[in-house]
């Protein structure tokens, strides 16, 4: 079993950071940009959202949290003080298994998309766009954020456009996608891993924001053998 770290300071937003009271203005750019449609089918993946509604997840109680809404094949999470996201209520494998998602930023600097998973006996948390609105990869490891560890990477995200996200979990390795591009590639024998506090409601699966308005959508999973081919195909 994986030691669990517990971390106990707190993320804090940089400086310049400006708010975001225009939650209306955010909600109308996401519903041009939708198919007004329930989640699509894939063979072999199990939708975790159906498009239409929160059913299997709830609105996460972080206090402070912004609007939670769905409407147009889409759930909109709006900016929070600090914290807006949705948990799952299901029950989820904790290891061998894959998770995809597609996350919009519409408006904020930092985090749009903080994916909390679970891996074997711990948790830990896929970081896009953390730290001012760039620092991507998984807090944490060994007790360093995503921020200072050996999947920190650096890139930029672009408002009002659509990223895809995959994640596997197997007994012995982390991997993470974006856009197809592998971004998290680890050997995860020896790792020890846990979320910051600030998010430890979100376990054992959930997405949340930072001072950011956010998209997502077409939210699915799969169990997966290893011998299933690295890579997105299907």
């Amino acid at each position: 079993m994986r030691k669990i770290i517990v971390l106990m300071f707190c993320c804090l937003a940089p400086a310049g950071v400006s708010g975001c009271s225009s939650s209306g203005s955010a909600e109308a750019r996401t519903s041009e940009m939708m198919v007004d449609a329930p989640a699509e089918e894939v063979p072999g993946w199990i939708n975790l959202f159906d498009g239409i509604s929160l059913d299997g997840w709830e609105k996460t109680n972080f206090g402070g949290q912004g609007s939670v809404s769905v409407s147009n094949g889409t759930i909109t999470m709006q900016w929070g003080e600090v914290l807006t996201g949705i948990t799952y209520t299901g029950d989820f494998p904790v290891v061998d298994y894959e998770i995809h998602l597609e996350a919009m930023k519409l408006q904020g600097n930092d985090f749009f998309c903080g994916l909390t998973f679970p891996i074997e006996d711990s948790h830990a948390t896929l970081i896009l766009g953390g730290w001012g609105g760039t620092v991507t990869g998984i807090t944490s490891i060994m007790g360093m954020d995503a921020s200072g560890n050996e999947t920190t990477t650096i890139r930029k995200y672009e408002p009002n456009q659509w990223y895809e996200v995959r994640l596997r979990v197997t007994e012995d390795h982390l991997t993470a996608w974006l856009d197809g591009e592998v971004i998290v590639d680890m050997d995860t024998e020896g790792a020890e891993f846990d979320t910051r506090a600030e998010v430890s409601l979100s376990r054992p699966l959930g997405i949340a924001s930072y001072q950011t308005s956010t998209a997502l959508r077409n939210i699915r999973y799969r169990t997966i053998e290893e011998s299933l081919p690295e890579g997105l195909e299907d």
